[in-house]
C-alpha cells in the first residue's frame, strides 16, 4: 500500500480518536457542547475528504495533508475542553506539565497544514527544488517557536498557574521569537505565491481548473475578514468571524477534493467571478455604512445605526443597476473566456441582422472565442438521424460533452465541446446562441426541402417517362399486335367470304378470341394505372390487400368515403409499406390503420421488426414519398433500431 495512503488512514484514526475524546469531555462542560460539536463536525468533514482523496489518489500527499487540516479544529476544541475541565473539576484530569508548557506556542502549528496544502497542491509535489526550503521552514519554524514560547518565564494562565516550567529562558528570547514570527509570515506568503506560480506555469487546462477550484475555496478567507469587519460594525464584537472560519473549513477541503476528483463538476470560473463581484459589492456597502455612521455621528453628536442603515439601503438601491456592469468588469479580469464568447455571439447576431455576416458562422466564432478549434455546433433537422453541421453533413456522436440548445422547450441543436469550456459555460452559451441556432436549423431544413423538391420533380419526370415507355411497349407488344392481327384476319375473311376457300367461321372464332385477349391485356394495363379493387371503396381494397399478406395484419380503416384520387394514393402507400415490411423486416405482425380527421387522411403502417429503415434514393419509399408529395401530402418514416418501423402518410382529403 502507498505510504501517503497509510499515513492518511493513520492520521484519520488519530483525529477520530481526538474527536471521540472531545465529545466525552464535552459532557463535563455543558456550555461548550455546541462549540465542540461544530469543531468536531468541521474536523471530521475535512478528515473524511482527505481519506477519500487518499483512496482515489494513493500516491498524492494532498490526501494526508487534508486530514491534518481537519485535525486543526479538533485539536483546538480538545485544548479548550482540557482547560475547561481542569478548571471546572480539579483532579478530574491529569495535568501534563509538558502540554501546559508547549500550549502557548502551538497556535502556529494550526496554520501549517493549510500552508503545506497550498505548497503541494494539486500533485503532491513542490513547485520546484527551491521551494523545499519553504517546506522545511513550515515544519522547523513552528517547532523552534514552540520551544522558545515554552521557555517564557511568565506564569501560566489559570488554571495552570501553579504548574512549573520545564525550563526558562532569559528575556532576550523575545527577539528570536519575533524573528521567527516574521519568518513564518513570509513562509505563509510564499505558500500562497506557490499557487500563483503553479497557475502561471500550468499549460494543461485540467491543472489550471484544479488551481482555480482551490482558489475558490481560499476566497472564503477574505470573506471571513469581511464578516469580522461587519461584526465589529454592527455588534462591536467579532462573533461573525466564527461563522466565516466555519465556512472556510468547509469550503477549502471541499474545493480541494472537487479539484482533484471532479474538476469539471461546475464552472469554477463563473463561481469565482460571481464570488468576487458580490465580495466587492459587500465591501462597498460596508465602507459606505462605516462612512455614513461616522458622518451621522458627527452631525448628531452620537451614533445612529438606524440612519446609517437607511443610508446604506439607499446606497444598495443605487448599486443594484451597477452590479451588472461590475460583473462584466470582473468577468473581463477573472473570466475572460465567458465574456469573449458572449460578446462574440452578440456581435455575430448584430452583424447578421445588418446583413454583414451569416448565422452559419456561429461555430467559427465560438471556436475562436473559446480557443477550442475542436468545438462543433450541431443542428437537429427533420429527417436526420442525428446532429448535422451548418452544411447539412452528419456530425459524429462521440463528443465528450454535449450540451443541448433549446428553443420553446424543444431541442433544436447542441454544442459539442472539444477541449475547452465547462458544462455550465456551454449551457450559458447555448441559451445565448439559441436564436442563431434556430435560424440555421430552419435554413438547413429549407435547403433540404428545396433539394428534395428538385430531386422529387426529377424522379417524377423520369418515372413518367419510364411509365410512358412501358405503356408504349406493352401496347405495342400486346394489345396493338393482337388488334393488328385481328384486323388482318377480318380482312382475310372479308375477301374470301364468297369463294368458300377459307373457313370463315374459324376465322371469326379466332378473331373473337384475339379480341378477348386484347381486352384482357388492356384491362391489365388499366389495372396498373388504378387498382380495380378500388371500385368497391378503399376499405374493401385494403381488406383484400391485407388478406394476401403472409403475416397477420391488424386492419383499422375508417368507413368514411374518400375521393378516388386520394384513395388511389392511400392504397399505394399501404401496398408499398406492407411489401417493404414483409420483404425487409420479417415482422411477426403488422398494423394498418387509416383514419380521417377533418380534411386530412392518415395512413399508418407499423411493424414489430428490427427497425433501422431509411429512405434511400431510388428505393420504393423514395418513390412513395414522391407520390405522396405530388398529392400534396407528407410521408414520414420512424424506425429506431430494435423498436420496429412506422410509415405514416398524411394526405389532404377535402370533401
Amino acid at each position: 500500500m502507498a505510504l501517503p495512503r497509510v499515513f492518511a488512514y493513520a492520521s484519520a484514526l488519530v483525529v477520530t480518536g481526538m474527536a471521540v475524546t472531545a465529545a466525552v469531555l464535552a459532557a463535563e462542560v455543558p456550555d461548550l457542547v455546541g462549540y465542540v460539536a461544530v469543531a468536531v463536525v468541521l474536523g471530521l468533514f475535512s478528515t473524511a475528504l482527505g481519506v477519500v482523496v487518499a483512496r482515489r489518489r494513493p500516491h498524492n500527499l494532498v490526501g494526508p495533508v487534508l486530514v491534518l487540516v481537519g485535525a486543526s479544529p479538533v485539536w483546538v476544541a480538545f485544548g479548550d475542553l482540557y482547560t475547561a475541565v481542569v478548571e471546572a473539576r480539579p483532579g478530574a484530569l491529569p495535568v501534563w506539565d509538558w502540554y501546559v508548557a508547549i500550549s502557548p506556542g502551538t497556535w502556529m502549528v494550526l496554520y501549517v497544514p493549510a500552508a503545506l496544502l497550498m505548497l503541494i497542491f494539486p500533485d503532491g509535489r513542490l513547485p520546484g527544488p527551491r521551494w523545499r526550503w519553504v517546506g522545511y521552514g513550515l515544519i522547523v519554524v513552528p517547532i523552534l517557536f514552540t520551544l522558545l514560547a515554552a521557555g517564557d518565564p511568565e506564569p501560566f494562565p489559570a488554571p495552570f498557574a501553579d504548574v512549573p516550567h520545564l525550563y526558562t529562558l532569559p528575556g532576550w528570547f523575545l527577539v528570536p521569537a519575533l524573528g521567527l514570527l516574521a519568518v513564518f509570515l513570509g513562509l505563509l506568503v510564499a505558500s500562497m505565491a506557490a499557487m500563483v506560480v503553479r497557475y502561471r506555469r500550468a499549460a494543461d487546462p485540467v491543472r489550471r481548473a484544479q488551481v482555480r477550484w482551490f482558489a475558490l475555496g481560499a476566497l472564503f478567507l477574505p470573506a471571513t475578514l469581511l464578516l469580522c469587519w461587519a461584526s465589529y460594525l454592527f455588534t462591536d464584537r467579532p462573533d461573525l468571524v466564527l461563522a466565516g472560519l466555519a465556512a472556510t473549513y468547509l469550503a477549502l477541503p471541499a474545493a480541494t477534493a472537487i479539484a482533484l476528483l471532479r474538476h469539471d463538476l461546475y464552472d469554477v470560473d463563473k463561481a469565482i467571478s460571481t464570488a468576487a463581484t458580490y465580495g466587492l459589492v459587500t465591501t462597498l456597502l460596508l465602507t459606505f455604512y462605516m462612512v455614513a455612521s461616522f458622518l451621522v455621528g458627527l452631525g448628531t453628536g452620537g451614533a445612529s445605526p438606524v440612519a446609517a442603515a437607511a443610508a446604506t439601503a439607499v446606497c444598495a438601491a443605487v448599486l443594484a443597476p451597477l452590479r451588472v456592469r461590475l460583473q462584466r468588469a470582473v468577468d473581463r479580469r477573472l473570466y475572460p473566456v465567458r465574456r469573449a464568447a458572449l460578446a462574440a455571439i452578440d456581435g455575430l447576431r448584430d452583424r447578421t441582422h445588418a446583413g454583414q455576416a451569416s448565422p452559419e458562422q456561429l461555430e467559427e466564432v465560438l471556436a475562436a472565442a473559446l480557443r477550442d478549434p475542436a468545438l462543433r455546433v450541431g443542428y437537429l433537422v427533420p429527417g436526420a438521424t442525428g446532429l448535422v453541421s451548418a452544411t447539412g453533413a452528419p456530425l459524429p456522436s462521440g463528443a465528450a460533452l454535449r450540451v443541448p440548445v433549446r428553443a420553446g422547450g424543444h431541442e433544436i441543436g447542441a454544442l459539442l465541446r472539444g477541449t475547452v469550456g465547462s458544462r455550465e459555460l456551454l449551457r450559458e452559451l447555448a441559451d445565448a446562441a439559441a436564436l442563431l441556432v434556430e435560424v440555421v436549423a430552419l435554413r438547413i431544413e429549407l435547403r433540404q426541402a428545396l433539394s428534395d423538391v428538385e430531386l422529387s420533380r426529377a424522379r417524377l419526370l423520369h418515372a413518367g417517362y419510364a411509365e410512358r415507355r412501358r405503356l408504349e411497349r406493352d401496347l405495342h407488344d400486346g394489345a396493338q399486335q393482337r388488334l393488328v392481327s385481328l384486323g388482318m384476319t377480318l380482312r382475310l375473311a372479308q375477301r374470301h367470304l364468297d369463294d368458300g376457300t377459307v373457313d370463315v367461321d374459324g376465322l371469326l372464332d379466332e378473331s373473337v378470341a384475339s379480341l378477348g385477349l386484347a381486352v384482357a391485356e388492356l384491362r391489365q394495363l388499366a389495372h396498373g394505372l388504378r387498382p380495380s379493387s378500388l371500385d368497391d371503396g378503399l376499405g374493401p381494397a385494403l381488406s383484400s390487400l391485407a388478406s394476401k399478406a403472409p403475416v397477420p395484419v391488424a386492419l383499422d380503416v375508417c368507413p368514411d368515403p374518400v375521393p378516388d384520387d386520394v384513395a388511389t394514393t392511400a392504397f399505394y402507400v399501404a401496398s408499398e409499406a406492407l411489401t417493404n415490411a414483409i420483404k425487409h423486416a420479417a415482422p411477426g405482425a403488422i398494423g394498418l390503420r387509416v383514419a380521417r380527421l377533418d380534411d386530412r387522411l392518415t395512413v399508418r403502417v407499423s411493424d414489430d421488426g428490427p427497425g433501422g429503415a431509411v429512405v434511400r434514393p431510388g428505393a420504393g419509399l423514395a418513390g412513395l414519398a414522391d407520390r405522396v408529395a405530388a398529392a400534396g401530402g407528407l410521408l414520414s418514416l420512424t424506425s429506431p433500431a430494435g423498436r420496429g418501423t412506422v410509415v405514416e402518410a398524411v394526405l389532404p382529403c377535402a370533401s
